[in-house]
């Protein structure tokens, strides 16, 4: 399994960004996905999840209201559309495919995802 994560790059306050993440082979399907992001002297933290229907997402409180996460199963690829960018969101974003097969919770804990991505970097400044 290959998770290929792109779309990052500098933006000034209050601007956008869209993250895409490609997965390869018949691995997409079924599983629920993830956004983590990791700056320079912290421990990576959960940003967004969304589940294996595409039903339902599930977002940290410092980016709900301005991150959505979506997915096309069709391109086995998630999206994180990133709005209202503030300063703190400059980090390393890295997209995960989790463990479990149709688990019916978004697990927030990146211990559950057994995938990753090479990470992105997004950097907000004026």
């Amino acid at each position: 399994v290959q998770l290929q994560a792109s779309g990052g790059g500098l933006v000034q306050p209050g601007g956008s960004l869209r993250l895409s993440c490609v997965t390869s082979g018949r691995t997409f399907s079924g599983y629920n996905m993830g956004w983590f992001r990791q700056a320079p002297g912290k421990e990576r933290e959960f940003v967004a999840g969304i589940s294996w229907t595409g039903g339902r997402a599930r977002y940290s409180d410092s980016v709900r209201g301005r991150f959505t996460m979506s997915r096309d199963d069709a391109k086995n690829t998630v999206y994180l559309q990133m709005n209202s960018l503030k300063f703190e969101d400059t980090a390393v974003y890295y997209c995960a495919r989790e463990k479990l097969l149709k688990r019916l919770t978004i697990p927030l804990n990146d211990l559950e995802y057994g995938y990753w991505g090479q990470g992105t970097q997004v950097t907000v400044s004026s």
